[in-house]
């Protein structure tokens, strides 16, 4: 094992000492157990199952007390490692563009009464088909997407949803934030593809693509069946009266009879799904009106004109059957080489699930009972800074597998093997924490003497209806109409 260590090029090692570096200078206070908790969690044995536990770690030197007076009173400086994660080297495409995927994962509390600022989150397999909302705190995160057979990604950046956001413009204001900082850390230069980023159908593609129609970015995402979008206003002809119209025929996703030929078709033979039939539509667009996010939009409203792919598989790895699947990319004009990638792209954006499960079953993300936002937002950041050390350490760690796991190449580890060598490696990389000082526990409070300040207890934050809206779902007896826009 040490001929294997010792046999490690020095630049990896200079690396990972050097964002270790960086991390210890973002925190601002309580610097040495915030950097301690972070290592007790890159070197803990197993998946870190709760909070006090992590304190019995060797690399953790401190008490369990400086550990959560660490995460209630320490300070972050968010920025500072929001720029130190996005010099990190990234992963990129075959053809050199970054590709970057954005979700929303929750961080469901709902026996947290004392904790404010909790939203109702919707969470999927508590129950046979029914989508359960449950209060917790939602998170947005953005992650650059890997190619080849991996679980791995890069996650960039999380932002807390607070009460009343809007989904996509909180999306589309991170994103703004991180396409800047990637342009200034020199990960995105003057003549690189666009930015490709990859979204589900929980977000607005549309409405993102024209929030971000200034950045060097394309946008694609997943849309309903059940869309309804117009093709290109038809040329006007010579000597027409009256106003020239603004959209063309309809593109109904469930109507076949609407599709006409489609601008580009190809068939793929894949591993997993069997033979994959893409079919693309060019220059269609949804025919916006002034409802929802486009109360505030003045004037008329933009046609926001797009590519349409269509993708059918043969079966599923679940054994499901499987269902087509209807994507939306801000850009015209693809060709068939074009169509192949975008619709490769988008299935390596289920990648983000396994970090999500990475981070709330081995590194313990949700395991902490927190009761601040701002100490949850702490916890977060410290866990990016893991998976960002895991990720400089993946070229420098050996496969300590167990006897009945099948042995890995070492650039095929997963994140959960690295993590398990990272106590080899972590002694040859900086540990800029100081040791810790003698001290003796306070007082407390004394015996007998009840708790005069009671913790004050908050509601869930829910988004209620004003007294037209329901006297207009009241008084309406015809069926839900199909989705035009």
């Amino acid at each position: 094992m040490s001929l294997l260590h010792n046999a490690a090029p020095a630049e990896p090692f200079s690396e990972l000492s050097r964002f270790r570096g960086e991390f210890y200078s973002c925190l601002t206070s309580r610097a040495d157990a915030l950097f301690e908790l972070a290592d007790a969690v890159l070197c803990a044995d197993g998946p870190v199952r709760s909070l006090v536990e992590l304190s019995l770690v060797g690399e953790h030197r401190r008490g369990h007390g400086s550990l959560y007076s660490a995460l209630a009173s320490g300070r972050v400086d968010v920025s500072r490692l929001r720029r130190a994660v996005a010099g990190v080297p990234l992963p990129r495409a075959a053809d050199g563009r970054l590709v970057l995927a954005a979700d929303i994962t929750c961080w469901l509390r709902p026996d947290a009464h004392t904790s404010p600022e909790r939203i109702l989150c919707h969470t999927y397999g508590r129950g046979k088909d029914q989508h359960i909302p449950v209060p917790g705190w939602p998170y947005s995160v953005i992650c650059a997407l890997e190619t080849g057979r991996t679980s791995w990604t890069a996650p960039l950046d999380a932002l807390r949803l607070a009460p009343g956001d809007d989904g996509a413009t909180v999306t589309a204001r991170q994103m703004r934030e991180l396409i800047e900082r990637l342009i200034e850390a020199g990960q995105w230069r003057q003549g690189d593809p666009d930015v490709l980023i990859v979204v589900d159908a929980g977000y607005d593609v549309p409405r993102l693509a024209f929030l971000l129609k200034d950045l060097p970015v394309q946008v694609l995402g997943r849309m309903r069946s059940d869309r309804v979008l117009r093709r290109a206003a038809p040329r006007r002809e010579p000597h027409t009266m009256g106003r020239p119209p603004r959209h063309g025929g309809e593109f109904v996703f469930g109507d076949p009879a609407t599709w006409d030929t489609p601008h580009a078709e190809t068939v793929t033979e894949t591993r997993l799904y069997g033979k994959a039939t893409v079919q693309a539509w060019d220059r269609l667009h949804p025919r916006l009106t002034h409802r929802s996010a486009w109360t505030a939009q003045l004037g008329a409203l933009p046609v926001i004109e797009g590519t349409v792919i269509h993708l059918r598989v043969e079966r599923l790895p679940s054994g499901a059957t499987p269902k087509p699947v209807w994507l939306w990319w801000s850009g015209t004009s693809a060709t068939a080489a074009d169509v192949d990638r975008l619709w490769q792209a988008f299935l390596r954006r289920f990648d983000i699930e396994h970090t999500f499960r990475f981070f709330k079953q081995t590194l313990g993300w949700t395991c902490p009972k927190i009761r601040t936002p701002e100490a949850a937002d702490r916890w977060t950041w410290l866990v990016l800074a893991v998976y960002a050390q895991l990720r400089l350490a993946r070229p420098l760690a050996a496969d300590l597998r167990r006897p009945w796991e099948r042995p890995s190449e070492p650039h095929q580890l997963t994140p959960a093997r690295v993590r398990r060598d990272f106590r080899h490696l972590r002694p040859k990389a900086a540990c800029p924490a100081g040791a810790p000082k003698p001290t003796s526990p306070g007082p407390g409070r004394p015996p007998g003497r009840k708790n005069a300040r009671p913790t004050p207890r908050h509601d869930v934050h829910t988004v209620r209806k004003t007294d037209t809206a329901k006297r207009q779902k009241k008084a309406s007896t015809t069926p839900r109409p199909r989705r035009t826009g």
